[in-house]
């Protein structure tokens, strides 16, 4: 059961978590609720509250004692017994129900407004009859005196259907081209229809004559609202003999006095959706007004909201229960929501032990579902040695950190720090000490954090007390009392650091401000003890003197901060110093590289010529290469171009290339040699 609470108003979402299949078997389902906490956190008030895949319409019988709900798919009506909790019986349409109206005071009188413009009426045993009407219906209601049917649709006629003769009567011809929505006043038995220009047409059934209009596409229109077409009428409501709630379709609510043309109070829901759907509520004088989005609960008086709900899934249908705190929804989901707001109201009767259990709750607040988990920055992380974990099943990522489970949070801390529950607990006493300290009789003492702070603001209170006294002024509170900034002296997070760059640089401005004050406070004093009144030219003449004052002043404070600027750089420049010092003591140890498999180390320049030569475009690399020559461009007869590349060889191939090319010359040069001798040898035969 969820709990949520808008302008101190509690609501209880009933139909909060999942629901179990209902093919599971009963051993199955305790094994699931002992395994999962939502499961067994979950109130299943009615049990299969719920349709196939949408609820259309939902409402509850004049007795209270049944809730029948329509929906889809396959088109079926629902009756649940709210004796039994569960359902008590399911019944399949041929097709979608567009609206349906319960005539009886329990289920055994139904009528059912269809899509095909098939009207069905149901009773108890089921099925009873069907008949058709001229145009698509879009709604109907029941005037009981006559027991007439009227139907408003895709026509400019009501069609009225009497249920005692089972006949169909003359109609009402109206000055609309189709209407939305009707309603029959429970007290004069009035009958109103909504029609699509955004007009409000009251008829009299006794006479069959039209007896109002109303405009309340113009009345809707506000200097706040913005509309881009003209506004339909969605919704249209009766509370007693007087009063009626519009809903228009760009999500505007309206409320009239019928004696009054002009609403008494508009109320926007700043979505420009269609209303769906108007209650009243009248204990509290409330007005219930929902669209696809939001439930709005607003006083029908000032029209002040009192609290709203915004379901996860969209609205088509909201359902009162008579006499409760009770709301039901009909939505774009399988499950219909049950809502119970106490301040609306007891609970019905037939589930009476709900004030029990939120009284309950009340007394003993239920963890949220983040309880069990802690929010962790990164870091938190780092400081907790868990760094490692980011990225895994145990970090759930949320905004600018993670949400991990407490256990593990306390697990991890407890490793970090194994004396933080002994430094919290000394934490503890301390406090409960100081506490018991402060309902004693006490000294004006300073606190221990930021006490030349504190000490500076007793002296400014005492002189203004002073000053204020003769004055005969109010003396403004004390920051030191202020519960506002009570942590600012207890907690020493907050300790003000005087050796900090931003401190030495805003000091001087803030002396130099300090010191002003006081020498206004002097003039002042000054001024009263001579009882000197106040003119213009003195006046004059003290701005001429404040002026050469606040100028020497800035003079004074911006020779200060260059001189604290200039300490700071001289600071700086002995730190690098300190710094270089270090780096030269240091000793210098010799650091292993693992070269490669395959590769010959040279030299480092050769590698930074690689990282080098990478960061170069194509176009340069290739330029580079062809000047080195080992890459050719040339182009071809078709005109595209051809690239030949030389692979660039390692260090090993290049020198085993330059010994075999050595190794061929020396060949060549012995062969030559030998050919020269045998040459000269047969010249000496020749001779002799």
């Amino acid at each position: 059961m969820q709990v949520s609470s808008l302008n101190e108003v509690k609501i209880y979402s009933l139909s909060a978590g999942r629901s179990l299949p209902e093919w599971l078997s009963d051993r199955k389902k305790r094994a699931l609720q002992k395994k999962d906490v939502d499961i067994r956190r979950r109130i299943e008030l009615i049990q299969d509250f719920e349709m196939p895949t949408v609820s259309t319409k939902i409402k509850v019988s004049r007795d209270g004692q049944y809730i029948m709900a329509v929906g889809t798919y396959k088109p079926r009506v629902r009756c649940f017994d709210t004796y039994q909790l569960s359902q008590k019986f399911e019944r399949c349409l041929d097709s979608e129900v567009v609206t349906f109206e319960i005539l009886s005071d329990d289920y055994s009188k139904i009528v059912f407004l269809q899509c095909g413009r098939f009207v069905e009426f149901h009773s108890q045993h089921g099925h009873y009859y069907k008949t058709r009407i001229p145009k698509f219906g879009r709604d109907f209601s029941y005037h009981y005196p006559s027991c007439d049917l009227y139907f408003v649709g895709a026509s400019s006629e009501v069609y009225r259907l009497n249920l005692e003769q089972g006949r169909f009567l003359n109609s009402l011809q109206t000055e609309a081209s189709e209407s939305n929505v009707c309603d029959i006043n429970p007290v004069h038995f009035l009958f109103a229809m909504g029609t699509a220009e955004g007009k409000v047409e009251c008829w009299d059934p006794r006479t069959r004559n039209r007896v109002g209009l109303l405009d309340c596409a113009l009345s809707s229109v506000t200097a706040d609202t913005e509309i881009e077409g003209l506004p339909s009428i969605s919704a249209l409501k009766f509370d007693g003999a007087l009063n009626m709630a519009v809903g228009t379709s760009t999500g505007q609510v309206l409320l009239y006095d019928l004696r009054s043309s002009n609403p008494l109070i508009v109320k926007d829901h700043h979505y420009g959706l269609p209303i769906k759907s108007i209650q009243f509520q009248h204990q509290l004088d409330l007005i219930i007004s929902a669209d696809s989005r939001i439930i709005k609960m607003w006083n029908k008086d000032t029209g002040k909201i009192f609290t709203s709900m915004e379901p996860e899934h969209d609205i088509n249908d909201v359902c009162l229960y008579p006499n409760s705190g009770m709301l039901m929804t009909a939505n774009e989901a399988p499950k219909m929501n049950i809502y119970y707001i106490p301040v609306l109201g007891p609970a019905p009767k037939w589930c009476s032990f709900l004030d029990n259990l939120t009284e309950e709750l009340e007394e003993n607040p239920e963890s949220t579902v983040y309880d069990d988990y802690k929010f962790v920055t990164r870091k938190d992380l780092e400081n907790l040695g868990l760094a490692h974990l980011i990225g895994s099943s145990l970090l759930r990522a949320y905004m600018h950190g993670f949400f991990m489970d407490i256990r593990l949070y306390h697990k991890a801390k407890m490793m970090a720090n194994p004396f933080a529950y002994e430094e919290y607990r000394r934490e503890k006493i301390r406090q409960k000490i100081e506490e018991t300290r402060a309902q004693r009789v006490q000294l004006k003492k300073l606190p221990k954090v930021n006490k030349e702070l504190a000490l500076k603001l007793i002296e400014e209170e005492g002189e203004e007390q002073q000053f204020s006294k003769k004055r005969k002024q109010k003396n403004l509170p004390s920051l030191l009392k202020d519960d506002r900034f009570k942590v600012m002296f207890e907690n020493p997070d907050f300790q003000v650091d005087e050796q900090s760059e931003e401190f030495r640089l805003l000091n001087p401005l803030v002396s130099k401000i300090s010191e002003k004050r006081k020498r206004k406070l002097k003039i002042l004093e000054e001024l009263e003890a001579q009882g000197q009144e106040e003119e213009e030219e003195p006046e004059g003449k003290a701005s001429d003197a404040e002026s050469s004052e606040s100028s020497d002043d800035e003079k004074g404070w911006v020779e200060e901060v260059r001189k604290q600027r200039k300490l700071l750089r001289q600071e700086e420049k002995l730190k690098r110093q300190e710094r270089l010092k270090e780096d030269q003591q240091t000793l210098l140890k010799p650091q292993f590289f693992e070269i490669k498999e395959g590769e010959e180390f040279r030299s480092f320049k050769d590698s930074a010529k690689k990282q080098k030569l990478m960061k170069k475009t194509l176009e340069d690399r290739l330029k580079l290469e062809e000047k080195l020559g080992t890459l050719n461009v040339s182009d071809t007869t078709v005109g595209s171009k051809q690239a030949t590349f030389k692979l660039k060889k390692s260090e090993q191939q290049r020198k085993q290339q330059e010994a075999e090319k050595r190794h061929r010359q020396e060949r060549k040069t012995l062969r030559r040699s030998a050919s020269h001798l045998k040459s000269r040898r047969g010249r000496g035969r020749l001779f002799h």
